[in-house]
């Protein structure tokens, strides 16, 4: 069966917000540590976190950051290298500079309280109207919708709407069925019981449509189109993209690192020193890194991006224990692996570190 976008009326939505709290009361989960205390300002970064990232990998980054910003305005004033610290490994890193953004947004606009109308929320860095809809609705129990991958599986299968979620045509027929599914009473449990739904029960593979409180009435159940819905993204070859990283080693574990310009892949985080190609690379060794020994390459680090490949090809520079190579400032520093400094590094640049370290101790 195939849904064009039209009235709600062609959609059945009356029963489908009971039946889903109704199973929400015996086996949603109720206890995520952002629903202890669902204030705004907790709901807010789980929500952030949670954006493409799965709860189980959230949680303990989740208990960190609150631990050290428990409020609005310790991560308004807190260094960036200590918020990209803490969100190290999660991923996604933009998130993490928009938060302390919006946070500042929050402190100086709003005196720290966060603000309450939904387009006043759309409006802060990394904030956009699925976000927005599920923070108000989770932390005041106000109606609003939400239409995150997870609502869209949902919506996706049990109404049969065909095309790729991501298409305009096919999002506004989505946001037009939450507006119909969304209902006036207990928006809070609604709003986290469709995301429960679809975290654990109408999962992107296996979906386990016996345990689905509204199977029933789904479309891809009474087609046998479950793996079929959503339709995936249009296939595109993802572009291939080299670099050359220097690993510049002096010490006993000192490792040259430069500080990435603050937009782009990896914005404001720690990362080594790159270059388009291997000559780029030794030229920049042999002008910068004073007293430099002959350089090695290592093992190449292939990464996947969302938009593309990149491989990471380590080119190691031992420095001359006297010779400070470059100076640090705001751009550059040693770090050193025996007692790491808090900062933020990301997972494969972790890696190559841990590859560089353990090469020098064999």
């Amino acid at each position: 069966m195939q849904n064009e976008a039209g009235s709600p009326e062609q959609w059945h939505t009356v029963g489908f917000a009971p039946h889903l709290l109704d199973w929400f009361e015996r086996d949603g989960r109720k206890d995520l540590p952002w629903q202890r205390d669902p204030t705004p300002y907790r709901v807010w970064v789980s929500e952030i976190m949670l954006q493409q990232t799965q709860v189980a990998t959230v949680i303990p980054y989740f208990e960190a950051f609150m631990r050290r910003f428990p409020d609005v305005a310790t991560l308004a004033g807190a260094p960036l290298d200590e918020v990209l610290h803490l969100w190290s490994g999660l991923g996604y890193y933009a998130r993490a500079r928009n938060l302390q953004r919006a946070a500042r947004v929050v402190a100086a606009r709003y005196g720290g309280e966060f603000p309450r109308t939904l387009e006043e929320v759309m409006s802060l860095p990394g904030v956009g109207r699925s976000t927005a809809g599920a923070i108000l609705a989770l932390s005041r129990g106000e109606r609003h919708l939400i239409l995150d991958g997870n609502v869209k599986r949902v919506l996706t299968r049990h109404f049969g709407v065909e095309g790729y979620p991501g298409e305009p045509r096919v999002e506004q027929q989505l946001w037009s069925l939450a507006e119909a599914c969304t209902p006036r009473e207990r928006a809070a449990e609604y709003t986290q019981a469709i995301m429960d739904l679809g975290a654990t029960v109408c999962t992107r593979a296996k979906p386990a449509c016996l345990l689905c409180p509204v199977s029933a009435d789904c479309i891809a159940q009474r087609d046998g189109r479950q793996a079929e819905l959503p339709a995936p993204r249009p296939k595109t070859r993802r572009p291939q993209r080299e670099v050359w990283v220097v690993i510049a080693i002096r010490g006993v574990g000192e490792l040259l690192l430069e500080r990435r310009p603050p937009q782009g892949i990896w914005g404001g985080l720690w990362g080594l020193p790159e270059f388009p190609t291997r000559e780029h690379a030794l030229q920049w060794s042999r002008e910068r890194l004073l007293g430099a020994a002959p350089a090695e390459t290592g093992d190449a680090l292939r990464h996947a991006f969302s938009h593309f490949e990149l491989e990471m090809k380590p080119l190691l520079v031992r420095c001359a224990d006297a010779a400070a190579g470059l100076r640090e400032d705001d751009r550059y520093l040693w770090y050193d692996t025996r007692d790491p400094p808090r900062l933020g590094l990301p997972k494969p640049i972790a890696t190559l570190i841990g590859m560089a370290t353990k090469r020098e101790k064999c």
